[in-house]
């Protein structure tokens, strides 16, 4: 039994994959009404506020769930678990999927409402396009690399500055701008402003992130053959459980 209530787990997961996603939406939405016509700074706002968020909220929650924010960190922690009896089962990775796509679309209508906007608007905004997959392939098996790189190696507290790091550089050395996420590509979906993605094209993004799940996690099994050992500490250091 793990040694926290499930209810407070997914709480965390719930609340952190929210507020992650208000801050991509929000500071998109703050980029566009500060920086008008300049594309680039734009991106840079949305950069840096959300690698500077993504740290706290590891910070805030990591010590509840392990701040996973994220069904492919998720299953992952799930399937490199297995074989050392450690990690999510096969029921909590369900929960955490759902509670972080809920947290996702109410993220995004969170920031919507702040900003005086309709609560959903669904985005116009297409990110269809091969090379756009490629990018997300590649980000999300970089971002899987360096999470377990860290836990395996007893490095788990570097987490919320290494992860915040790596997805604000992926915002500007990927061509998708490092989505990385299913949950937060689904929530994004929800409002029509600078971090948008059209419903339509949610399902090549998400494909493309399985693809770097299966990717990321061929890598891992290469390079570190026992990751799964510390499949408990994925993102922050969790309190042993028993089973």
């Amino acid at each position: 039994m793990h040694p926290i209530a499930a209810w407070r787990r997914l709480l965390a997961e719930f609340l952190g994959t929210a507020l992650l996603v208000t801050a991509v939406v929000g500071s998109g939405i703050m980029a566009v009404t500060l920086s008008p016509g300049d594309v680039g700074l734009q991106l840079l706002e949305n950069a840096v506020a959300t690698a500077f968020a993504l740290g706290t909220l590891i910070l805030t929650f990591g010590p509840v769930s392990g701040a996973h924010f994220n069904p492919v960190v998720s299953a992952a922690d799930w399937f490199l678990g297995r074989r050392a009896g450690t990690g999510l089962t096969g029921a909590e990775l369900a929960g955490y999927a759902a509670a972080q796509t809920a947290g996702a679309i109410t993220g995004s209508v969170l920031a919507n409402l702040m900003f005086d906007l309709p609560a959903v608007t669904f985005s116009t905004r297409e990110r269809s396009a091969g090379h756009l997959w490629l990018g997300e392939v590649v980000a999300t098996a970089g971002l899987l690399l360096l999470i377990f790189a860290l836990a395996r190696s007893g490095r788990a507290s570097a987490a919320p500055a290494a992860v915040g790091a790596y997805i604000g550089a992926a915002y500007w050395f990927t061509s998708s701008t490092s989505f990385a996420n299913p949950a937060v590509t689904v929530g994004r979906a929800f409002t029509d402003t600078f971090a948008g993605i059209q419903p339509a094209s949610v399902p090549g993004f998400v494909l493309a992130q399985l693809g770097g799940l299966v990717v990321g996690t061929g890598l891992l099994l290469a390079l570190y053959p026992t990751a799964g050992r510390a499949a408990d500490d994925v993102v922050v250091a969790r309190p042993a459980r028993t089973r």
